[in-house]
């Protein structure tokens, strides 16, 4: 791994070897160089935002995987979106035989680095982990709008329809609450400003593409608690993965997701300042579908 590949922008050089069992709280190891002296991420440097780039087969998954085994080991829960299936492996414990052996050997590695880590596997489809569900109403008439790239007009509507929600304290949970509730509506257009029935319509259209693209697996109850995100297990991290390759081959029902999630961690965790280490880290594979076609504000 090269000092110059930008993760979370702070890297430290140190003059000793050292092994991954002499970690400590301050620092997280990543790596070493060609020298074998090791590259160590400051534990207070990972409050920040960062990138790991670099081509095919430099590593990046790699280094992914080694920074979210040390944010663990340290007590600190781990988010990351597996877009290839590559990093369920983390929950078993390595072997010490062929290759890894070598590997070990010349950097001198103990057998602690095979230890396998606390995982928790979650799939928006439910098939391969712990089934992730959001209500229509949690999800939001904005987000939603944008998920289904509806235009001013149309998104005008829907704000309507969450209004007459709120305003008769529905609880929308699904895609049948708010294709009922668009009915609904319809059916009471004079006594909401004539709402356009060409309007309701292409939402009901939209509503059913996005049930063939899954959206009906993600959309329901119990809803994700973040909480259940947050926790150790015997001083390590919980290490969360979701699984997203099914999920990316609809990028806009991900790239909803993931603004959903970022705006509960907004609204539920409050600022603390400059900790001297994460209270949680997240990981984004592939992370640009989470802004294409954003808002520019």
């Amino acid at each position: 791994v090269s000092p110059s590949a930008g993760c979370f922008g702070s890297v430290q050089k140190q003059p000793a070897p050292a092994t991954e069992s002499k970690q400590t709280m301050t620092q997280y190891l990543i790596a070493h160089d060609h020298q074998n002296r090791p590259i160590e991420l400051i534990a207070k440097m990972a409050n920040r935002h960062g990138l790991i780039a670099g081509a095919t087969g430099t590593g990046k998954t790699v280094t992914l995987r080694k920074l979210a085994e040390s944010f663990s080991q340290s007590g600190v829960p781990v988010f990351m979106a597996d877009v290839k299936g590559d990093l369920s492996g983390i929950c078993r414990a390595g072997q010490n035989s062929g290759k890894v052996a070598e590997r070990m050997q010349q950097y001198g590695l103990t057998d602690d680095y095979l230890q396998g880590f606390p995982v928790r596997f979650w799939d928006v489809y439910g098939s391969t982990g712990i089934t992730v569900r959001v209500s229509i109403s949690a999800m939001g008439s904005m987000l939603l709008a944008r998920l289904m790239n509806l235009n001013d007009t149309q998104e005008g509507v829907l704000n309507l329809v969450f209004k007459v929600a709120d305003d008769n304290g529905w609880h929308l949970i699904d895609l049948k609450d708010l294709r009922s509730l668009l009915q609904y509506v319809s059916d009471h257009a004079k006594e909401y400003g004539n709402v356009s029935a060409a309007s309701i319509g292409a939402i009901q259209r939209q509503l059913l593409q996005l049930e063939s693209e899954g959206a009906a697996q993600f959309f329901g109850e119990p809803e994700l608690d973040l909480l259940d995100w947050i926790q150790t297990e015997n001083g390590q991290g919980v290490i969360n993965i979701l699984n997203a390759e099914k999920l990316m081959r609809s990028p806009r029902l991900y790239s909803a997701f993931m603004l959903w999630f970022l705006a509960e961690l907004f609204e539920n965790l409050p600022e603390t300042g400059d900790p001297d280490k994460p209270k949680f880290v997240l990981f984004f594979d592939e992370a640009h579908l989470i802004f294409d076609n954003a808002n520019k504000v």
